[in-house]
């Protein structure tokens, strides 16, 4: 079962149908209710007029065998006085039920002056004062509203089911009396049953089609994912990440996903080839000092008076910066933060700057939350890429701005072309190819810097500084300002 349902447009079909088919069901048994208490309040409505038109007989003092009511065809009626004993019948009634009187041949009647001398009586009583339910109605008066039950009747040997209405009327003669008359619900019976075939018949017919629409339409709607689906399997199984998944033309959200699902590729591709680079670059750094520094042993090994120990010591050192910064780099990539702690970046400043020459700082007490290490190493790298570049001055600016804290690192070198200032930031460019890779270093301390900003949530970017150098700025919230999530 939880395989054949395990895909969504099973689920959707299945969803939609069963929906539907409760709609279907309590709409259509609220119509077949409606149907019933309409005609069975038409077949009521007929038989209560029957049973008014033999009151207003019975009212106008009309013998009982001329009562005209009690000749119409398939309208069972019945008279019963106050004590419940049937007086008349429809002549053609041979059984019925449902009326509170089951016989259907009315008792003995009296003679003509029985009947005279019952409405002397009558007249003589009707100003007696009656109690109960006979103060209610004047002789001759015929009660409001009717009662009504449901029943069965034999004419002439066909048996039906009934609506009876029961009237009450007051005769001048024989008293209360009670007229029961009935309407067949044939014409109900057959409407019911024909809209119950009819649903029973329709209803599974247009579940067919709402599962059959619904599993059209949901698999065109799905066709894009599954074109996304087996786009990224194949992905996945060639390691082919140049590859992208189709987008549908339009605006909905499986086109949104295919597009997030491209863009979440062109990262993965643009990560996956600057680890890739990186991998290569950082090779290629490392072979350089460590060849040297293999020549340099073997050569002392067969050599020991041509040891270059000062060389040695050299490489090593080199060595030991590349290895340190690299895994700085891989931390910082593995989305290390910085600790919140709070650091003046004058002091900081002021620290880094001590024992080199020809720089200067113009600081003022700035603090913002981070690494001190961090930063350091920050104002460190600027400060070291500056010293390779200035000519004579190199100048260190602390300052606050707005929200945030500003550090400017200005040299009075060449500068740097606008260009080039957005790529000297990435990892192991020199733009100076002339320069040896022991004087421009491994072109790791600008990309670590700004690595170093972004996850303090702050920027680094390079310009041009009023001495006509380069000038490098450092932005940084103040502590205890909402850092946010890190600018790129």
């Amino acid at each position: 079962m939880s395989r054949l349902f395990g895909s969504v447009r099973s689920r959707a079909t299945l969803g939609a149908t069963l929906v539907v088919a409760v709609a279907l069901v309590a709409a259509g048994a609220a119509v077949l209710l409606s149907l019933r208490a309409n005609l069975t309040g038409e077949a009521g409505t007929r038989a209560e007029r029957s049973a008014q038109a033999v009151a207003s007989e019975l009212a106008a003092r009309i013998p009982l065998d001329k009562l005209s009511g009690l000749d119409a065809e398939d309208v069972p009626v019945q008279i019963v006085d106050e004590d419940g004993v049937l007086l008349a019948a429809s002549e053609d009634l041979r059984r019925i039920s449902g009326t509170g009187t089951a016989e259907v041949t009315p008792a003995p009647t009296r003679s003509g002056a029985d009947d005279d001398r019952d409405r002397e009586d009558g007249d003589r009583d009707d100003d007696s004062g009656r109690s109960g339910d006979d103060e209610s109605l004047e002789p001759g008066e015929i009660a409001q509203g009717a009662s009504y039950t449901n029943g069965t009747a034999t004419i002439d040997g066909d048996t039906e089911d009934y609506r009876f209405a029961a009237v009450e009327v007051e005769t001048p003669d024989r008293g209360r009396l009670t007229v029961h008359a009935g309407s067949p619900l044939a014409a109900e019976h057959s409407a019911v049953g024909t809209a119950l075939t009819a649903m029973l018949i329709g209803f599974p017919l247009l579940l067919g089609v709402v599962a059959g629409v619904t599993w059209l339409v949901t698999g065109r709607a799905l066709r894009p994912v599954e074109g996304i689906r087996r786009e990224m399997a194949a992905i996945t199984a060639s390691e082919d990440l140049r590859r992208r998944v189709p987008e549908p033309a339009t605006h909905d959200e499986i086109a949104r996903l295919a597009r997030t699902t491209n863009a979440t590729l062109a990262a993965l591709e643009a990560s996956v080839e600057r680890q890739r680079s990186f991998v290569a670059d950082a090779s290629h750094e490392l072979r350089s000092p460590i060849a040297s520094l293999r020549t340099q042993l073997e050569v002392a090994a067969a050599h020991p008076e041509l040891l270059d120990l000062d060389g040695a010591v050299e490489d090593t050192v080199r060595l030991q910066n590349l290895a340190g910064d690299l895994l700085l780099l891989a931390r910082l990539d593995a989305g290390e933060r910085p600790v919140g702690t709070r650091v003046d970046l004058a002091a900081l400043a002021r620290e880094e700057a001590a024992g080199r020459e020809g720089v200067s700082v113009e600081a003022e007490p700035v603090e913002v939350s981070g690494s001190r290490g961090q930063l350091g190493r920050v104002l460190a790298n600027l400060l070291d890429n500056a010293e390779r570049h200035a000519r004579e001055r190199i100048t260190v600016t602390v300052r606050r701005e707005g929200g945030e804290a500003v550090v400017g690192v200005a040299d009075d070198g060449e500068g740097v072309a606008e260009a080039d200032r957005e790529r000297i930031f990435e990892r192991f460019v020199r733009l100076d190819a002339a320069r040896s890779r022991d004087d421009g270093g491994a072109g790791l301390g600008l990309a670590i810097a700004r690595d170093v900003a972004v996850r303090h949530g702050g920027t680094l970017t390079a310009g041009a500084a009023p001495a006509g150098g380069a000038l490098f700025e450092l932005r940084l919230p103040l502590a205890g300002a909402d850092r946010g999530a890190p600018r790129a």
